[in-house]
């Protein structure tokens, strides 16, 4: 029986299956990419909001405390967005007349919120509980970044589930003294995994992996 296909046909064949392999390698690899990329993540991406608040300013320089705007961060699940009356403690002697701060005025003689856009917003599927992160040593820069040295807020973090999951897998990495949890100057020391497992037991830190833990 005569041959069908020429000898070329087999060089043909076998340049097409590694093509395809190679192509779908590619593809995969510049999807995985771009997931992890800001363009997706919207990682250091400043969000519009109703007044430029800048943290490095009140964080930074005037040392100003995370709990004194957000009061609720350790005792409640939410971190809590300061009321107009907040802003007012200190902006009804400074900065009257600034046109910047006129939305805020605004707000404090119409009684009207303020519509914060949240920077870091968790899906709805997944729970998450600030006081008890607190309580057990994460500090805020932790999640947040230099939030200290933002002069707009932006998103530190991917979000993702295995962003989450690296600190609960190995706590010791991060967890540093109750002491310095609102320090936005912190620096993790160079004996940090010898610290953290000390403070790991010492806070009895769990290493908490279920799914319910965090998808309630």
């Amino acid at each position: 029986m005569p041959q069908v296909f020429h000898r070329s046909a087999n060089l043909v064949s076998r340049a097409s299956i590694y093509g395809v392999v190679i192509l779908l390698g590619v593809l995969s690899y510049a999807l995985y990419a771009i997931a992890l990329s800001p363009w997706y993540t919207d990682q250091y991406v400043t969000r519009q909001q109703p007044v430029p608040f800048s943290h490095r300013h009140h964080a930074g320089e005037l040392g100003i405390d995370c709990r004194y705007c957000h009061t609720s961060v350790e005792k409640s699940s939410f971190a809590g967005v300061p009321p107009t009356q907040t802003c007012m403690t200190c902006h009804s002697q400074i900065w009257t007349n600034s046109s910047m701060l006129e939305p805020v005025r605004a707000s404090y003689r119409t009684d009207v919120s303020l519509s914060w856009t949240r920077v870091n917003a968790l899906p709805d599927f997944v729970y998450f509980d600030h006081s008890i992160h607190v309580a057990k040593g994460v500090g805020c820069t932790t999640c947040h970044g230099p939030i200290a040295d933002m002069a707009l807020t932006y998103r530190e973090g991917t979000l993702y589930m295995s962003w989450c999951l690296d600190c609960h897998r190995q706590p010791e990495k991060y967890i540093r003294p109750k002491s310095e949890v609102f320090n936005p100057f912190y620096q993790p020391p160079a004996n940090q995994l010898e610290l953290g497992r000390q403070l790991v037991k010492e806070y009895k830190v769990q290493s908490l992996q279920t799914c319910s833990t965090c998808h309630r």
